[in-house]
């Protein structure tokens, strides 16, 4: 991890636009106003899942209930409450302000604790992630980035009138408001469609003779654990990195020499399903794949996390019986015969050949396929649009923080307003008083 910038430097170099403030507004570090409060490195051996306080580590931040308890003893001062304004220090640099209920601050975890009655907490909390956004772009890594509190501390945010702030926050909040009941009915519709998705593909396959998948199966096989080569032609190897929402993604391929018997035995094929032989994720191992004629043409083998199965042209339409796998039924019978261990779940080509899968007509076959394909042509384009409507509302969310630090939210009523307040008094004389209280303490 390096910083070659200072917090101020990074302001100077005017490359991050919602670092920007108003002319007549102040800044001031963090560290007059707040303290950066660094968690605990509680001991790992006293972690579980059926005792003690939560465990608040980087992962945890955003949800309100955490992967581990903690089962030790602690000193009060690592109690989170519930609104506390937290920051992970390793890898996105995100601020959360804690949902759950009191847990414990873990190291690389820090708190914000406010020492100032000058300073609105929540407008704050609106100001911090831009300037971790800004910073972790300017820190290099070879691997994770790491935040230091010294950085934190030195931050120097914005500082409008303290009634100003009080202002803009109301407003900000009225906005959100209205923006966040429309993404909640967007997610809504997401969360429609994917039942709706379920429910053709459920409809589709209701009335047929079931039989082991093995009957149509002409042949499986694991793929090759083959990692370099020192002969023959390059070729792309298919691994888990190139599969993308049950497809085949040709953007960042690694290829391998083979020669033409090794290329003969694990070359992808048009019609050829591949189950994900193994992975961590419950819902992603026993997926299955269908390899299109743009894939054979692209000339993939595939890895060993992977099994390949060809299927009986005369009787079978792979695309009818790749649709068929991605019903629930299928993906219970995965779960309840996969074996796991050392946190990896992994099925077996003889699960894959029991699984039972409908028997119909080759016509029957093509028919359910274009009726499918139909249908959840209209899902994408609805899907489609939904993911377009949500990305726009963050980026009006990221336009409205803008504008209300560069002191352009509010109206110029609003502003007088503001100024006619009794307690107003300009950022310059607030921010001499907030320096010279820091100085008493």
């Amino acid at each position: 991890m390096a910083l070659g910038l200072t917090p101020y430097q990074i302001i100077e170099k005017g490359t991050h636009p919602q670092l920007v403030i108003a002319d007549d507004w102040k800044r001031i570090e963090l560290k007059h106003i707040a303290t950066v409060q660094n968690g605990f490195a509680f001991s790992s051996k006293l972690f579980n899942h059926n005792e003690g306080l939560p465990l608040i580590r980087i992962r945890d931040i955003f949800s309100s209930e955490t992967q581990n308890l903690y089962s030790g003893e602690y000193k009060d001062e690592f109690l989170v409450s519930k609104g506390d304004i937290l920051i992970g220090m390793d890898g996105d640099f995100k601020v959360s302000k804690w949902p759950g209920k009191k847990g414990l601050l873990n190291q690389r975890v820090c708190r914000i604790l406010f020492n100032s009655n000058q300073y609105e907490k929540e407008f704050l909390f609106l100001c911090i992630q831009p300037y971790l956004d800004a910073i972790h772009s300017e820190t290099s890594a070879v691997t994770v980035k790491h935040l230091s509190s010294r950085t934190i501390n030195d931050i120097p945010f914005p500082l409008p009138p303290l009634v100003e702030q009080k202002a803009i926050v109301k407003k900000i909040e009225e906005l959100f408001s209205s923006l966040d009941s429309g993404i909640a009915d967007l997610k809504k519709a997401q969360d429609q469609l994917v039942i709706y998705r379920q429910a053709v593909l459920k409809k589709a396959f209701e009335g047929f003779k079931e039989v082991p998948f093995e009957e149509i199966i002409t042949s499986s096989q694991n793929g090759m654990s083959k990692r370099r080569g020192s002969e023959g032609k390059e070729i792309k190897v298919l691994r888990l990195a190139d599969i993308t929402k049950l497809a085949i993604d040709n953007s960042t391929p690694r290829s391998i020499l083979l020669n033409n018997k090794e290329f003969d035995k694990y070359k992808l094929c048009q019609g050829d399903l591949l189950a994900i032989r193994v992975n961590g994720s419950i819902n992603l191992v026993g997926r299955f794949v269908h390899v299109s004629n743009k894939d054979e043409s692209e000339e993939w083998a595939f890895c060993d996390h992977l099994i390949r199965v060809k299927l009986d042209k005369k009787v079978s339409e792979p695309k009818f019986y790749y649709y068929y796998l991605q019903i629930p039924e299928v993906r219970k019978f995965i779960h309840e015969n996969m074996v796991s261990s050392a946190g990896q779940n992994t099925v077996s080509q003889s699960t894959v050949k029991s699984i039972s899968v409908p028997i119909a007509s080759i016509e029957e076959q093509h028919q359910i396929v274009s009726d499918i394909e139909s249908r959840l042509s209209v899902c994408d384009t609805v899907e489609k649009d939904i993911a377009d409507s949500l990305e726009k509302a963050q980026a009006l969310r990221q336009s409205i923080l803008k504008k209300a630090f560069e002191g352009k939210l509010l109206s110029e009523e609003e502003i007088a307003k503001c100024k006619a307040d009794k307690n107003y008094e300009p950022a310059s004389v607030l921010l001499d008083r907030i320096k010279a209280e820091k100085k008493k303490k």
